[in-house]
């Protein structure tokens, strides 16, 4: 067993205004999951892209809209929790005043 804080873990900006830190995943010996925290800033977002696995989101805390695929727009808040299937084209928004954070967990390999 491994118990860490998240602060514990190095936030990569991975472009301006998100940063991850990978907090359970193989260096932790983990055969099937990823676990990743997410931090938007307000008035930033994550790609509108599409991948071939799944994700689960649950949102810790902030304010948001979530995009889909057929381009709908959902108002995500703290507590929300988002099943994105696979190949749907989405992305995350902040649209609040502080910081969007989000645990996001996606098959092991996938990133």
């Amino acid at each position: 067993m491994k118990i860490q804080s998240y602060n514990e873990v190095e936030a990569l900006e991975i472009m301006e205004g998100v940063k991850k830190r990978v907090v359970i995943g193989p260096d932790e010996g983990a055969p099937n999951f990823i676990m990743r925290i997410f931090d938007i800033e307000p008035g930033f977002s994550t790609l509108y892209h599409d991948h071939p696995w799944e994700h689960e989101i649950f949102i810790i805390n902030g304010e948001g809209t979530a995009r889909s695929g057929d381009q709908e727009e959902t108002t995500i808040r703290e507590g929300d929790t988002i099943f994105i299937p696979p190949n749907e084209k989405h992305c995350l928004m902040n649209t609040g005043n502080g910081t969007l954070r989000l645990i996001c967990l996606v098959p092991a390999g996938a990133g």
